[in-house]
């Protein structure tokens, strides 16, 4: 007896967290229930210094599945959800969110050219501009102008925030809206006077390349629909919006600037929606904004995010994607403390690399090498692993009812099912997930 307590200071059972918020997860061995809460409480244990979650699993292992299942009981207790998703992931659930709230909530956009796709980084809900809505424009101008690998001098950036605060100052003192054509106006007429009253040198700023770069966003461009939006997506009132971009993934120019441009409208709600959790969640899109370019908006989001009880959910099912992007570490590994792996056996060869990439402990290898290796064939489940900022990590089980299962899948067969009966029951998803469920339990 002596001998099996002394291991008792060490190991332990699962264990419910007290924490009011969380979610439901399932011990992996006995399939008993347990409330887990990833954000809250391990910031005031000081496990982890943000709420920022990591979450990667190769197709088919359950990371669309696992996320609906968080994002639906984070959506449940007040957060305010936005999610960038490529591959349709998220339907059912906000489908059946749109029933539930009799289409109050629950919005579903997908990339329409010139229509959805169309924004105005110069909007603010009140017409005020304080310094971080400022530096989001600025920052938002500087990835639209420089390259993929060119970062921008220092003096470039100062001319312009200079720039965007004379711009802004003559818009209100003007009482005219704001847009992006009348600031390209700007930056060719006015802005370039003043620019040569300060024998401002073409290598310090130079402006007709600023001009020529930004030109195919300015009227009669190619994409001169996009930043010239005269009408602004309802982000502030809406507390479970999916924005679909499929129709773009192969875009090099239109995915990473309507990434980026959702980012920044999304950013606008969190400063003004104050005590309220906000979460960002980017599936697949994030690949768009990993690059030399993006990598400075990338850090400033994630500290806006931080400033604003925000967070956000990097979705990925691509380990090779990370292991070959030097600008990943920096950008997202070194900002999310939270790290959520699901079956990768996969990579089972390239190991040692995602583990230097984590900077695992040999506890945590162990684990994560443990996922999916003995599950109980008598339960549908799947597990996963869950680490807090290196100090306290698990694997849990993702083990839902019927009918949770229903509006979570992703198996083409499986949602075509599920989205044919609710046609048939004039679109209400909900009664069809439960005579579907009803029906299987039948059989």
């Amino acid at each position: 007896m002596e001998q099996a307590l002394c291991f008792f200071t060490a190991e332990t059972n699962y264990r419910n967290s007290p924490s009011p918020f969380g979610i439901k997860m399932a011990d992996r061995l006995s399939g008993i229930p347990i409330h887990v809460d990833i954000s809250d409480l391990p910031m005031k244990q000081g496990l982890i210094a943000n709420t920022n979650k990591f979450v990667c699993g190769p197709s088919g292992t359950g990371k669309s599945f696992f996320m609906n299942h968080l994002i639906r009981q984070y959506y449940e207790q007040g957060t305010h959800v936005f999610i960038v998703d490529m591959g349709n992931s998220y339907k059912g659930l906000c489908d059946l969110i749109h029933s539930r709230t009799r289409g109050e909530d629950g919005i579903y956009l997908t990339y329409e050219q010139g229509e959805n796709a169309s924004f105005n980084p110069f909007y603010t809900e009140d017409g005020q501009y304080d310094m971080d809505t400022r530096e989001s424009i600025r920052m938002v101008l500087l990835t639209l102008w420089k390259c993929e690998n060119e970062p921008p001098t220092r003096a470039e950036e100062v001319a312009l925030s200079n720039a965007v605060s004379l711009y802004l100052s003559q818009i209100q003192k003007r009482g005219s809206k704001p847009s992006f054509n009348s600031f390209y106006e700007f930056i060719r007429g006015d802005y370039r006077i003043v620019l040569r009253q300060k024998n401002v040198r073409e290598k310090d700023f130079d402006v007709d390349n600023f001009l020529h770069v930004l030109e195919p966003y300015y009227k009669g461009g190619e994409f001169d629909y996009l930043l010239n939006s005269d009408r602004e997506l309802d982000l502030l009132n809406k507390r479970f919006v999916v924005f679909e971009l499929d129709a773009i993934r192969e875009h090099k120019i239109l995915l990473p600037i309507v990434t980026l441009m959702l980012m920044t409208g999304f950013m606008r709600k969190i400063r003004i929606l104050k005590g309220i959790r906000k979460m960002l969640v980017l599936e697949e899109a994030w690949a768009a904004l990993m690059n030399q370019g993006m990598s400075s908006f990338v850090r400033y989001a994630y500290k806006t995010f931080r400033k604003h009880f925000a967070e956000i959910c990097v979705v990925t099912q691509e380990l090779t994607d990370l292991l070959s992007n030097p600008v990943v570490k920096d950008s997202i590994l070194a900002n999310a403390d939270t790290r959520i792996l699901l079956d990768v056996k996969k990579y089972a060869n390239r190991f040692t690399e995602i583990e230097n990439l984590l900077g695992l402990s040999a506890k945590e290898k162990e684990q994560i090498l443990t996922i999916n290796r003995n599950n109980c064939p008598d339960r549908k489940y799947k597990e996963v692993w869950i680490g807090l900022g290196g100090a306290y990590s698990a694997v849990y089980a993702t083990e839902v009812s019927r009918q949770e299962y229903l509006c979570y899948t992703t198996v083409q067969t499986e949602k075509k099912e599920v989205f044919d009966l609710a046609e048939r029951f004039d679109g209400n998803l909900e009664l069809a997930i439960r005579q579907l469920a009803e029906k299987n339990d039948d059989r």
